[in-house]
This record gives C-alpha cells, sequence and structure tokens, in this order.
C-alpha cells in the first residue's frame, strides 16, 4: 500500500481534497472521493483507510461551523444511527459486497426522487410544508438515522441520506453545514473500533493517510470560500444532484 505509483497517488490526492472540500462545503462530492479510493485500492480496504481522512475532514467543519448545529435533532438521530452501524459491521460479513452497494445505491436514489416530489407537490400548492407531528418526526429520525448508519459503515456513504433528512426538516446552509459537521465527526469516530475489528484500519494505512493529509486541508478551506458564497437553492441542488450520482455509481 505504501508503494503506490504516481498514477494512483495523484487520484487519491485528488479525492482527499475533495474529502476536505465536501466536509466545509457541498457534503454530497465527499461519495465521489468514495468511489476514487474504491476504483485505486482494494474496495473493503479503502473504506477503513478513507475514514482518518473523513475525521480530519470533520475537525475542520466543526471547527468553522460547531455553533451552528442543531442538537435536538442530532440527539434524536443518534440513538438510531448507532444501531445502523451496528447492523451494518454485522451484515460486512454476511451479505455480498456488489448486493448491498446497489441495494444502497437503490434506496438513496429513490429518497431523492421522494424528496424532490414532495418539493413540487408544495410548489403547486403554493404553500409551505406544515410542521411534521411529534410521531412523524420520530418516525422520519429513525428511518433516516438507521439508513444513515448503515450506509456510513457498510459504504462511507451516510453523507446522502443525512442530507435529505437535513433538508427534510428545513435547515438553512449554515445550520445544515453545523449539524452535519457534528454528526459526522461523531459517527466516524464512533466507526473506529469496528473498523479496527474487521482489519480495516492499519498501520501501513494510517502511514498512507499521512501522505493525504494535505489534499484534506487545502480542500477544506477552498469549501469555506465557497459555502459563504452560495444561495440555499443552489446548494440543496448541487447537494442533491451529487446525491443521485452517488447512488447511481453505488448500482454499477
Amino acid at each position: 500500500m505504501l508503494d503506490l505509483s504516481t498514477t494512483q497517488l495523484i487520484p487519491l490526492y485528488l479525492a482527499a481534497l475533495v474529502i476536505g472540500f465536501a466536509k466545509t462545503s457541498i457534503g454530497g462530492a465527499g461519495t465521489i472521493a468514495v468511489a476514487v479510493f474504491a476504483a485505486v485500492l482494494p474496495a473493503k480496504e479503502s473504506t477503513g483507510i478513507i475514514l482518518p481522512l473523513l475525521i480530519l475532514g470533520d475537525v475542520f467543519a466543526i471547527s468553522f461551523y460547531r455553533r451552528h448545529a442543531d442538537w435536538g435533532l442530532l440527539l434524536r438521530l443518534f440513538p438510531h444511527v448507532a444501531v445502523g452501524v451496528v447492523a451494518g459491521a454485522g451484515f460486512v460479513h454476511v451479505v455480498d459486497d456488489t448486493v448491498m452497494r446497489r441495494s444502497i445505491g437503490v434506496l438513496l436514489v429513490l429518497l431523492v426522487v421522494i424528496h424532490l416530489a414532495r418539493q413540487r407537490q408544495l410548489r403547486r400548492r403554493g404553500t409551505a410544508p406544515a410542521p411534521m407531528s411529534p410521531r412523524k418526526r420520530h418516525l422520519t429520525a429513525i428511518g433516516f438515522g438507521f439508513l444513515a448508519g448503515f450506509a456510513t459503515m457498510v459504504a462511507n456513504a451516510g453523507g446522502a441520506p443525512m442530507s435529505i433528512y437535513l433538508f427534510t426538516m428545513g435547515l438553512g446552509v449554515m445550520s445544515f453545514l453545523g449539524t452535519g459537521a457534528w454528526f459526522f465527526f461523531i459517527v466516524n469516530c464512533f466507526k473506529i473500533p469496528f473498523s479496527v475489528g474487521l482489519g480495516l484500519l492499519s498501520a501501513d494505512s494510517l502511514l498512507l493517510d499521512l501522505k493525504l493529509v494535505p489534499g484534506v486541508v487545502v480542500g477544506a478551506l477552498i469549501g469555506l470560500w465557497v459555502a459563504k458564497r452560495i444561495d440555499k437553492a443552489k446548494f440543496e441542488s448541487w447537494v442533491l444532484g451529487l446525491t443521485v450520482v452517488s447512488g447511481l455509481n453505488l448500482l454499477r
């Protein structure tokens, strides 16, 4: 793993830059980095190698947006996310990787379609979305929390269901970024013992991560610049668009 050629390292550096950018700006872009790592490295090992880089990106994100988090929303999600992570770790050995990846891809695309259909219906009516009842909020948190935890453990694809959930909750750009930053920092740290137990993290993988750290740093700073200049409508369009791309990529 430490003897990668220049032609292999260059796309990994670019993917590391995308990780930093996604963490401080358009979160859906992170799935592109996941796909690059899986293409250059063995797919299973790539999920462990990318984890420390994701956590580094999370550190940058919470340093920039820590004051904007919706902690009530996060506390509702975390128990269900934890169940999803545990379930994902258990299924890594049981279910075929291809079937699992494609199933997640289908779910991500369906979630975007449902979200867009709902938004279109509201625009036709000319009304704002009605506030959710406490029961509906609870059920939504259970469903999206489990899916985000499961997808992030199996394929580092938790960003897509989380993005759609935050849009459903009506968060603005800064609240979206702050809530997402804390969410993924905590969840990615929670995943560490599972990744170690599954043999996905090693001394060699951490040394490779050290080589890629500059890419994450540069990407995070670029993302911060972009986030300050993008409006909510464009932000949502980019995130949803990249979510569809990531879902279709998982179907391959």
